[in-house]
């Protein structure tokens, strides 16, 4: 739905994962399909614990924007803190940052290690709380606020944004 660029970094595959909930109304999920689940090397045994920290991240993702949950969920907290992640040192420059463990020989790690990866490097960018997840009840879409307050409420002013002014704009008429 949103018109902006992706989220920076490994909040990329975030913004992703969250956004797989293609239509928040109808249920429909871009996870249904086999092709939609390799993108995240997913397997359809995966899919319910894929989902339930889906519907995690987007609870914070609301939180960060000021929004109570959509639903009741498991904490993310308690998601991420089962995953296993490895501080890496690059030999040329010395940077360190954290990355999942793989769970096999040249594997990419679970998808929980690999959120929790982004999540711990977003917070060291101090760009964790500018993502957030759009206001619109029929949307929760997830979005980075770029805006130079850090004040963005909608995924996009052009629909989500332009609809709520519009509500707000008939209220006062009635």
């Amino acid at each position: 739905m949103s018109e902006r660029s992706p989220a920076p970094g490994g909040l990329e595959l975030v913004e992703a994962l969250v956004n797989t909930l293609l239509d928040i109304e109808t249920g429909a999920d871009s996870l249904d399909t086999p092709e939609n689940r390799a993108r995240f090397g997913l397997t359809e045994d995966d899919l319910p614990a894929a989902r339930e920290l889906r519907e995690s991240l987007r609870a914070t993702l609301l939180a960060h924007a000021g929004h109570p949950p959509h639903r009741a969920v498991t904490p993310l907290g308690e998601l991420l803190a089962a995953a296993p992640l490895v501080v890496t040192v690059d030999a040329a420059d010395g940077a360190a940052g954290l990355a999942p463990a793989c769970s096999a020989p040249g594997g990419e790690g679970s998808l929980t290690a690999r959120v929790a990866a982004a999540v711990a490097q977003a917070l060291v960018d101090g760009t964790w709380s500018r993502f957030k997840a759009c206001e619109a009840p029929d949307c929760h879409w997830a979005y980075y606020d770029r805006s130079p307050a850090g004040r963005g409420r909608w995924c996009s002013m052009q629909v989500c944004g332009a609809r709520a002014k519009m509500r707000r704009y008939r209220a006062k008429d009635s």
